[in-house]
């Protein structure tokens, strides 16, 4: 069966219905409507076989992803047998899929102004981050569900510390398109690549959960620590207080031991014992230099390391899954988010005597207010197309009526016989 593609939703409003597909059942099951044992009985098995129709529709969109996928997974060679324009095409075919699945979960892109608006923000985390956007071919942000988190932030070495309150999503997937050989040229760039274990053209889908709107380019693979002002001054200050005082010293001494140097390799004809001891000198602040430099450079690696780890554990822990392995866990998301949705249109369609959409619509977000406390925007249109689609409802004009629960039933099992031959289901 045909999958249709849903339509975003608009700025600001969230079609994510977090409540779970058996609760909702259970919920519906003890209302008004079902009064009956025998018509609770015939609604449960029309819901349960609704969920099979789904399930078949959305394998076929889970082995199509898989499909388009295939050429851009970063773990398989390049493929000699694609041409340029195979490639876009390819690219274009997957971004189609993806964005289908994601759409049909519920997600919702982010516009490119907002990324840039979440890039200027200063992180939540105490480290600063860099992530280059022209190392990538294409870079996608898609986001799902959002609230409100109080975070504790620390300031002046962690003398000062205040609550902020910032908006967190609750479930992100970026997608990352790396440039092609020819694109990226620069041999530096190739060899970071090559050190990620990431193949140019390749593209890279990953899965988040709850993450601070301004801690987004945090998930960037490219993405490097960059020191902060402050962080410059608490290494730059001390380094130069000490170097100084050990410069001034040399400078004072380095002549005279050129002098010496010259005369051991035959280019000075004589040397004082004054000056060998001034030599002595320079050659020990030399050595003195060359050891604090060393250990302002490991206190600068030391503050580095410790920026990285807070970063990496950062995104470890809100990491949910990568590349092709999000696949399975997106189709059975927009699975459960339209199974839900359908059965909702087709109960309040029986419960009610021909409503048009927008009605039904607000019947379905009242019910999910009072009795969930969820305030979703009900997908209507999406839900009708679909029972339209089974054979569910009949319209009249702008008014809409589902089939009875034993015609419901009939219908039901036709378009499964259909989808699974009896043949098939035989056994050997």
């Amino acid at each position: 069966m045909r999958k249709v593609a849903r339509q975003a939703a608009p700025d600001g409003v969230d079609q994510y219905l977090r409540v779970h597909k058996a609760d909702i059942v259970a919920a519906l099951l003890n209302g008004g409507v079902l009064a009956e044992a025998a018509a609770r009985e015939k609604f449960r098995c029309i819901c349960a076989t609704l969920a099979a129709i789904l399930h078949c529709d959305y394998f076929a969109l889970l082995d199509r992803l898989r499909r388009d996928y295939y050429y851009f997974a970063p773990e398989i060679a390049p493929h000699a047998a694609m041409d340029r324009d195979g490639i876009e095409r390819a690219y274009a075919d997957l971004l189609q899929s993806v964005d289908t699945v994601l759409k049909d979960a519920n997600f919702v892109e982010l516009p490119h102004d907002e990324i840039a608006d979440a890039h200027a923000r200063r992180t939540l985390l105490r480290v600063e981050v860099a992530a280059p956007l022209e190392d990538f071919r294409d870079v996608r942000f898609y986001r799902r569900g959002r609230h409100f988190e109080a975070f504790e932030q620390r300031r002046w070495f962690g003398l000062r510390r205040r609550k902020i309150e910032a908006e967190v999503y609750d479930d992100v997937v970026l997608l990352v398109a790396t440039k092609s050989t020819d694109e990226i040229g620069s041999r530096r760039k190739l060899r970071a690549l090559e050190r990620r274990k990431i193949r140019p053209g390749s593209v890279l889908l990953k899965y988040f959960r709850n993450v601070a709107v301004a801690d987004l380019k945090a998930l960037f693979p490219n993405v490097r620590v960059v020191m902060s002002s402050a962080d410059k001054l608490m290494l730059g200050v001390p380094a130069l207080a000490g170097g100084i005082p050990i410069l001034l010293n040399l400078y004072a001494t380095i002549t005279v031991l050129f002098v010496v140097i010259g005369f051991y390799l035959g280019v000075s004809a004589a040397v004082e014992d004054k000056d060998m001891k001034t030599a002595l000198a320079a050659l020990s602040g030399l050595v003195a230099l060359g050891s604090f430099i060393v250990q302002q450079w490991i206190k600068y690696q030391r503050q580095s390391l410790k920026y990285r780890t807070e970063l990496t554990d950062n995104v470890y822990f809100r990491n949910v899954n990568n590349n092709a392995g999000i696949f399975d866990y997106l189709v059975g998301a927009a699975e459960q988010q339209e199974c839900k949705e359908v059965v909702l249109a087709y109960y309040f369609l029986l419960a009610a005597p021909s409503p048009g959409p927008a009605e039904l619509e607000s019947r379905i977000e009242s019910w999910l207010r009072e009795t969930f406390g969820a305030a979703p925007a009900f997908k209507v249109g999406e839900a009708l197309a679909t029972l339209d689609r089974i054979g569910l409802i009949r319209r009249d004009g702008e008014r809409v009526s589902a089939l009875p629960l034993d015609a419901a039933c009939t219908q039901l099992r036709g378009v499964w016989e259909r989808l699974v031959p009896l043949d098939s289901r035989k056994p050997s």
